[in-house]
């Protein structure tokens, strides 16, 4: 099915105004932008948080003309009008982080259940982590997971190469044309992946053949701190004490580590899920970025008294200061916004807190939560779409996605800014079943979603149950 998306407002590199996109063979054909007279580009919610009514009527304004991006030409072959109504068009989220855990762990998430939840919050491609089990630390077992992405995966998929101390071989074979990256613990995690042998890391950052992302959190530290507050508590500790345990010392005795690591060897180093201002230091642009996860934006460490295990995550979120620190990198593109979904089960998540696991689930809601930051007045949309979908895609250099522009594939969230929702029971789709943000208002909800050209998700209705997403390749 070929469609005309008419009568929308645009969001791509830096610019929103209303315009038109054209969509034929799973391809973006044409984006035309309106113009208006004597009115500066950014206009509406787009330059300032304000409602979408608000935003679309000012983008209405004065209409001169179009401005398309591609040549004037006659379009052949029947396309199918959708009138958008003053809806919000932009490119479709990348998440750089998820753990859907399969293999191994299926009865906390699978493939098919979160890229469902994904395609419902806007989400049309995701990066998946070796932690399962088995975890990913062979070529032949990276490959079983594509197979199983593309039996299962709603969206478009990618799955990283893991590491562990015993193998290196297996780890410099990855192919960086079609994995997105190599996957690197350097705090604690399942199994054996925890990596601290510096013959190890000296080699793999020396050979990589892509990019390493690394979770960074020092093990002694943390350690040190649990045996510290064990003695202090017993097991009854409360969660407050979780980013004092996993500390700003812990993060940063890592990452500044790894980005060292990186220099020396001109590696390319993204550290996952920053939670400090201090580690944005690190980042530049010698092939050293950064990503932050919706809720190190959205919550602080003032907030565990009410949340407690809900926002229990590795590494902690910290204080209000590193938070607002944190907010200002996304807004100067510093950052990419990720997830790192991370679904445990509502019993698993009871348990007291040095037994509670760590992880939340949250790829459902991330594009909503950015909607509500961007209603707050925090971020601009364009902000939102840099951090989303612009900087993954340029950082992990993605072919043909990420961005509004002709000939990259059609895959669009479309969202009313300014609807206003609640987050329940009825309308969570992880397989677990719970979220964080039970009894949230947000303002901001995604009200259809095109993954390569396919309407596969419209106002509540999964219109395409069987459609299966695209292998993500990478212009390497």
């Amino acid at each position: 099915m070929n469609y005309l998306l008419k009568n929308a407002v645009l969001v791509n590199e830096g610019r929103c105004r209303k315009g038109e996109i054209r969509i034929k063979d799973g391809k973006i054909e044409s984006v035309c932008w309106e113009t208006a007279a004597g009115e500066d580009e950014s206009v509406g919610i787009c330059a300032a948080g304000r409602g979408a009514a608000e935003g679309v009527e000012r983008a209405s304004d004065a209409v001169a003309g179009m401005d398309s991006t591609a040549q004037a030409e006659t379009f052949p072959g029947p396309y199918q009008e959708i009138d958008l109504k003053g809806a919000y068009v932009l490119p479709g989220i990348i998440d750089d982080q998820v753990h859907f855990r399969q293999p191994g762990l299926t009865y906390k998430g699978d493939i098919a259940s979160e890229s469902l939840a994904a395609l419902k919050g806007g989400v049309t491609s995701f990066m998946d982590m070796p932690n399962t089990k088995p975890q990913t630390l062979t070529q032949e077992l990276l490959a079983q997971k594509y197979r199983m992405g593309a039996e299962d995966s709603r969206i478009n998929y990618s799955f990283y190469m893991g590491c562990s101390e015993d193998n290196l071989e297996e780890v410099l074979k990855t192919d960086p044309r079609d994995v997105c990256g190599i996957k690197v613990f350097l705090g604690s995690s399942t199994g054996n992946m925890l990596v601290q042998n510096p013959a190890y890391l000296e080699a793999l950052f020396a050979n990589a053949p892509t990019i390493v992302a690394a979770h960074c959190e020092e093990e002694s530290v943390i350690r040190q701190n649990t045996a510290d507050f064990k003695a202090r508590y017993g097991e009854e500790a409360p969660f407050s004490i979780h980013p004092l345990v996993r500390s700003a010392e812990a993060c940063y005795q890592s990452s500044s580590k790894a980005a060292a690591l990186a220099r020396k060897h001109g590696a390319k180093l993204h550290i996952l899920h920053l939670s400090t201002a201090k580690e944005l230091e690190l980042l530049g642009d010698d092939g050293i970025s950064g990503e932050i996860c919706v809720h190190y934006l959205w919550f602080s460490d003032q907030d565990y008294g009410k949340y407690g295990w809900r926002m229990k995550c590795n590494p902690a979120i910290k204080t209000a200061e590193d938070r607002e620190a944190l907010r200002r990198a996304v807004k100067s593109g510093q950052l990419v916004v990720a997830t790192d979904h991370a679904p445990h089960t509502y019993e698993e998540k009871q348990k007291p807190y040095f037994e509670c696991p760590s992880g939340s689930p949250w790829v459902g809601h991330s594009l909503p939560m950015m909607l509500e930051l961007v209603h707050q007045g925090v971020f601009s949309l364009t902000e939102v779409v840099e951090a989303m979908c612009h900087r993954p895609a340029r950082l992990f250099q993605i072919a043909g996605r990420g961005f509004l522009r002709p000939g990259y594939a059609a895959d669009l969230a479309v969202v009313d800014p300014g609807q206003a929702w609640q987050v329940d029971k009825s309308n969570i789709d992880y397989k677990c079943g719970w979220s964080a943000l039970e009894g949230q208002v947000l303002h901001g909800k995604v009200l259809s979603t095109f993954v390569n050209g396919h309407l596969v998700y419209d106002k509540g209705e999964v219109l395409m149950p069987d459609y299966r997403g695209e292998r993500l390749l990478f212009e390497r």
